[in-house]
């Protein structure tokens, strides 16, 4: 079977930075839905039209992969709005109730980044953004997409995969 929308592909892949470091890897074949959320526009360019078998390597730019850094998604926030046990790697969808920045955009994941006595620090860039990314990747199986799969526009929770454009569901991730 083709790649072509809508459909579930099942990849393998390493992916590292542009000095080669590993970022990811997937030994295992994960399922993303083909059209929809789940992949990179360029991932998906390069898929479209292949079947079960093909490789590709694929050098991603920022601006083709989670875009820039941009600094002004950075704030503090006062320790007192945050639990008890609030530490580094913890995510919230928006800024906590109580936030000292309403001009923060409120549809972004924040990772905290750092956790002081007085203070937290929150960043609402992507963990990759700014970086160049490979990828290479091989496509496992090909399969018709369920009409479950077609009206949500994935095939689930891609957590565990660094290609998803961002992380779903409310709160604290």
């Amino acid at each position: 079977m083709l790649i072509q929308a809508p459909c579930v592909v099942s990849l393998t892949w390493t992916l590292s930075d542009a000095q080669g470091q590993a970022i990811d890897e997937l030994k295992e074949p994960v399922e993303f839905f083909f059209g929809g959320d789940d992949l990179l526009p360029k991932v998906e360019e390069a898929l479209a039209g292949q079947e079960a078998g093909h490789e590709a390597f694929l050098q991603l730019e920022p601006e083709h992969a989670f875009g820039d850094y941009n600094p002004d998604l950075v704030c503090y926030e006062e320790r007192s709005i945050f639990p008890e046990q609030v530490e580094p790697g913890m995510q919230f969808e928006g800024l906590p109730e109580g936030s000292s920045t309403p001009d923060m955009p409120q549809d972004v994941i924040y990772t905290v980044t750092e956790v002081y006595p007085s203070h937290v620090v929150l960043d609402g860039n992507h963990p990759l953004a700014g970086i160049a990314l490979r990828l290479q990747m091989q496509v496992r199986d090909v399969r018709e997409a369920t009409e479950e799969e077609i009206e949500a526009g994935s095939v689930g929770e891609a957590g565990l995969t660094v290609l998803n454009t961002m992380p779903t569901g409310p709160g604290v991730h």
